[in-house]
């Protein structure tokens, strides 16, 4: 029996579920899932009856084990000539039919992966249409669909893009940055989810679903040598351990190898280089004809990896856009120019720190990753009826140790730091197919933890490095100044902490009612009760060589310093006497004088100078305070008629709404909260198996209008406008809203294997994603906020630090994107088999900046992978030569007026491959 739905119970319930499903693994020892398996019926006149077989078994029982078995037959029997009509999917929890299904979805079958090494969501993503993947760390990556979805990275936010591996939803895109292999099928569902399953997603979801247990033996291997001396290792296997009881598969993988950059600081550590390991296991278990059970356990263990510093810098343009001549005080030309750095004579900002074949960097770590999970699936079956339960755990960990991209020691072990966990339950009911209607309802619960904090730290370099010119002018002046510039910051480190929590519950039910033999009508509702709360606080956590620099307070919170004015000077009758001994201390320290009254006007000044550097980088403290709690109810709901027009034709309309929960959160000590977004989604399509089922040919036309668009905007800084409130406001960019969002275009999915021996797949789109109403987007670089009037002419007022980008596109939002997979098979010396595979990703310029800068555009650019091999024809054996970007492209994929990342470069290597 299902539990009742209650939104203030949800925690208890969870834990309650739960444990259940644990009770449940010590009772029957293993757990199985009816998450379904999904693959491109490619096979031959037995393979596509046993796939047409076990869609009908499917109509006819429901979600059941039956399922898994059918489909493995169907995947170990794929062949070139195949009648593509039978192409069955996962997309509503049942098999069927990828044409009976209305709505927007792209299926790449497994095997296309593993035959190129498609295994991050980076390439994954390159092989179905209208979904991207957002360059960016194992933490702030993030995915779009439809041109929606890149956003700076805010870790008290929900995904928009779902994410969902083996029927458990992630919460958290981070935990999609590991590689995936063993794969049986992904599927890219666009448009708002959440009415049939696990965690609701505004744009879509990426289905992946990995092989399961089979009671037939099976074991395969793949290793693969290459550029810079990298390997790469994947197996796995399995088979039964009591006949048509237990069985078991195993999935291993390891990755290395060196980047493609190096470190001319450390020759033996090279950017963009492959540390990956990771293992699953699954035990399937099948009692009984109405039930069966499966557990995974999966690990991936903590490795390093060098990702950020791999940015390459370009001259910081003279002038802004007005004509006026650029602010260079900060800039890295006008700051390794002072004396203090070139005191290295081996270093230069013109032959190294503009290098654009090596980074230089002294102080940057390897970012550190790692996670685990366990999934329990239960089905039973009674009657015609089938209730599944899936419980889940996942947990992902994060610490990255950044440096300012130089060899200087200025910053240091600074960086973000994540410890995520969650916990979900999910209870499906799932009615047999047919009659006047079926459905599926169930109710899902979802507890995340993320202890998060981004510190900055800094050397002995810091002060030289951040110190304005005037500031810098001033203490470099003799050794007494400088050792105050040294000591103003080295050993500092202070850093923000947000303690999120959110609970999620939520009851969902979809249902298609057949109308008549041709028409359906799908209807789904969904309720969601979400609790989002973040506690944060910023401190410092080391003073370093400097405390007595430290101001006396900031916000309320202490630091132990005593109080001068802006020349210096002791502050009258605003120190107590422990801070005039401190201060005398530190006259002693840094000018041997007994007094800090004795001091002169310059050292005064220095000192001043030495405090204000301080000052600037320690900026807002705060002690834990709590961001407004989001709680709200959220719909999600779909209405989608579709009519068969014949076995080779369907249409289809939808319309389909969701909510994605608003974000708890701090900006500067004050509570700011962010609106919920919300997106109605309209879509037509076709669907079409055409040439005598040899073509699958899927189009649709859609809009969607998004309203508060989560991303980053310029909100009012609450802590500095109370400082000054005789001045205008002050604003400051932070995670917010974007009133009014609209995407719209064409997509096209389709297959093709009319050609002998040639199989064909391509998709495309056409897609204006825009601002309707957008008016507090942060200014870009190139904007003079504070013009200069020509001689003679009245002063000019400074710029407000936002602007009004209504109707322009949004950042990494290509109008053109496609891509085409070709396979190849050539009968050749009896029993062998020569091969081709290849696939090429086209997209078109794009806007990389969040700010939509105008030096922000990339130029349009294709990445092509190939891959060349002779084997058995049994697939016991077979060796290729395997190129990832052949034609060695070298544009960007992000761009700004003064930096920018490549893509990867091309790499080679030799594959072998094998079945046992």
């Amino acid at each position: 029996m299902i539990p009742a739905f209650d939104s203030e119970a949800a925690p208890q319930q969870v834990r309650s579920l739960f444990a259940l499903s644990s009770f449940l693994i010590a009772m029957f020892g293993m757990l199985a899932g009816s998450s379904l398996l999904a693959t491109h019926a490619r096979a031959a006149d037995v393979a596509s009856d046993a796939n047409e077989a076990a869609v009908e078994s499917a109509d006819e029982a429901g979600v059941d084990k039956l399922e898994v078995a059918a489909v493995e037959e169907v995947s170990a029997a794929i062949v070139a000539d195949a009648d593509i009509a039978t192409v069955v999917v996962n997309t509503r929890n049942r098999l069927e039919k990828l044409q009976d299904v209305p709505v927007s979805v792209s299926v790449v079958e497994g095997t296309e992966l593993t035959r190129l090494i498609a295994t991050d969501m980076s390439t994954i993503t390159q092989r179905a249409a209208n979904i991207s993947w957002n360059q960016g760390n194992s933490r702030t990556s993030s995915l779009s669909i439809r041109g929606i979805g890149k956003q700076a990275q805010t870790d008290a936010q929900d995904p928009s893009v779902g994410i969902i591996v083996d029927g458990l939803a992630y919460a958290y895109n981070p935990l999609s940055s590991f590689d995936f292999t063993d794969i049986e099928a992904v599927e890219v569902t666009r448009g708002p989810q959440g009415t049939l399953l696990g965690k609701n997603a505004t744009l879509g979801v990426l289905n992946i679903r990995t092989r399961r247990p089979s009671f037939t033996p099976d074991a395969y291997y793949s290793i693969a040598l290459g550029q810079n001396d990298r390997v790469i290792g994947i197996a796995a296997g399995g088979g039964p351990i009591v006949a048509d009881k237990l069985a078991w598969r195993g999935a291993f993988s390891v990755d290395k190898g060196d980047g493609d950059y190096s470190n001319a600081y450390n020759e033996d550590f090279s950017y963009k280089n492959k540390d990956n390991v990771s293992g699953r296991v699954q035990f399937l278990y099948t009692p009984t004809d109405n039930f069966d059970a499966l557990l995974k356990l999966e690990l991936q263990p903590r490795h390093a990896e060098f990702y950020n510093g791999w940015v390459f810098y370009k001259p910081t343009p003279a002038t802004y856009s007005d004509g006026t001549p650029t602010n260079l005080n900060t800039d890295a030309s006008t700051r390794l120019a002072r004396r203090w750095f070139r005191q290295d004579t081996q270093y230069s900002y013109e032959r190294d720190y503009l290098n654009s074949k090596h980074v230089n960097l002294d102080a940057q770590q390897p970012l550190v990753t790692s996670s685990r999970g366990a999934t329990a699936t239960l089905n039973w079956r009674f009657g015609e009826h089938t209730l599944t339960s899936v419980s889940g755990y996942k947990d992902f960990y994060f610490q990255a140790r950044n440096d300012e991209g130089t060899p200087f020691d200025a910053s240091k072990n600074g960086g973000g730091h994540v410890e995520y966990d969650q916990i979900s339950q999910e209870l499906r009911l799932s009615s047999p197919v047919g009659g006047a209607f079926d459905y599926q309802a169930g109710v899902y619960f979802l507890k995340t933890s993320n202890d998060y904090d981004s510190g900055s730290g800094y050397g002995s370099d810091a002060g030289a490095w951040f110190a304005t010119p005037t500031q810098y002018d001033l203490l470099d002046k003799n050794s007494n100044g400088r050792y105050l510039m040294e000591n103003s910051l080295n050993g500092l480190n202070q850093k923000p902490l947000q303690k999120i929590r959110n609970e999620t519950a939520a009851v969902f039910g979809q249902t298609n009612w057949h109308i008549s033999e041709p028409l359906t009508l799908t209807t789904g509702l969904r309720f969601t009760q979400e609790n989002r709360r973040n506690r944060v606080s910023k401190l410092v956590y080391s003073n370093g060589y400097g405390s007595e620099l430290n101001p006396v307070q900031v916000n309320g919170v202490q630091l132990g310093g005593f109080a001068t004015n802006s020349n210096g000077r002791l502050t009258d009758n605003a120190n107590s006497a422990e801070q005039l001994a401190l201060a005398d201390a530190t006259a002693n320290k840094y000018f041997g004088v007994a007094s800090y009254n004795d001091l002169s006007d310059e050292q005064f000044r220095q000192i001043a100078a030495a405090k204000a550097i301080r000052q600037s980088q320690i900026g807002v403290l705060w002690n834990e305070v709590e961001g407004e709690t989001f709680k709200e109810v959220q719909p999600t709901y779909i209405i989608s008629p579709s009519y068969k027009i014949n076995e080779q034709v369907t249409t289809y309309l939808s319309y389909q709404y969701g909510e994605k929960a608003g974000i708890a959160q701090v900006t500067n000590g004050y509570s700011n909260l962010a609106k919920p977004e919300k997106n109605s989604s309209y879509e037509i399509g076709i669907k079409t198996a055409l040439l005598d089922n040899t073509l699958t040919f899927n189009a649709d036309v859609f809009l969607a209008d998004i309203d508060d668009y989560q991303q980053a905007v310029f909100v009012l800084d609450e802590y500095t406008s109370n400082l000054n409130p005789n001045n205008p406001p002050t604003y400051i960019s932070a995670t917010g809203n974007a009133d009014k969002v609209r995407t719209k275009g064409v997509e096209i999915d389709a297959f093709y294997s009319g050609i002998q021996n040639t199989t064909i797949r391509f998709s495309g789109a056409y897609n204006d994603a825009y601002y309707r109403k957008f008016t507090n987007l942060g200014q870009p670089p190139e904007v003079n906020l504070n013009p200069v009037a020509p001689p003679g002419q009245p002063a000019l007022p400074a710029l407000p630090r936002y602007r009004d980008v209504s109707g322009q596109n949004l950042p990494g939002a290509a109008k053109w994107t496609g891509n085409v997979g070709i396979d190849y098979r050539l009968p050749i010396l009896n029993d062998k088999e020569l091969h081709l595979s290849g696939n090429y990703a086209y997209t078109s310029r794009y806007n990389s900046d969040i700010t939509l800068s105008s030096y922000g555009w990339t130029k349009a650019y294709g990445i092509a992978d190939a891959a060349i091999g002779v084997g058995t024809r049994d697939g016991r054996f077979e060796a290729s030569l395997i190129a990832k970007n052949v034609f060695d492209e070298d544009q960007s994929q992000v761009i700004t007026w003064n930096s920018w990342i490549p893509v990867p470069e091309r790499w080679l290597g030799v594959v072998f491959t094998g079945r046992l």
